[in-house]
């Protein structure tokens, strides 16, 4: 869909205004797709993120500053993900046995069957979303991404 029909306007944008609100209205399409996705396993896109970082650690238990490091969204509350997984069993929280300042967070069986319930479920909604581009499109549309977020960190 053209982005002046998304917006219902005929205004000619200068090119970088126009590819910023083109990234920022399928930024948005995209989200609100895998927020639906998530809604139908009773858990938000952050706590999945948090439950694929523990999956990550291979039965090893990581900590926050670990899993908040690792997180896409880097503005999460990651003590308030931890309680609302633990509450539902997908995670388990312990004080580590050599130092007990520090709390270690370990995924349950639990966690990890909802893992792999969701995990083919969300392979086809990736690929649904991106079946129109070709491979060598996708391969160049994250050559950009990567491009732009560098250009950011400098």
């Amino acid at each position: 869909m053209k982005l002046k029909d998304v917006l219902k306007s005929e205004a000619e944008l200068p090119l970088t205004k126009k590819t910023a609100v083109n990234f920022i209205v399928s930024s948005n399409i995209f989200m609100e797709q895998f927020q639906s996705f998530f809604k139908q396993y009773d858990i938000s896109m952050q706590q999945f993120n948090v439950l694929r970082i523990l999956r990550g650690q291979k039965g090893k238990p990581a900590n926050l500053a670990t899993i908040q490091e690792r997180m896409i969204h880097k503005n999460s509350n990651t003590t308030r993900l931890i309680d609302k997984l633990i509450t539902k069993g997908y995670v388990k929280r312990s004080i580590c046995p050599e130092n007990r300042r520090k709390v270690e967070i370990i995924i349950t069986k639990k966690g990890l069957s909802l893992l792999n319930t969701i995990d083919p479920e969300l392979n086809i909604l990736e690929e649904t979303i991106f079946q129109p581009l070709s491979t060598e499109e996708i391969t160049t549309l994250n050559s950009l991404l990567e491009k732009l977020r560098g250009s950011q960190s400098a």
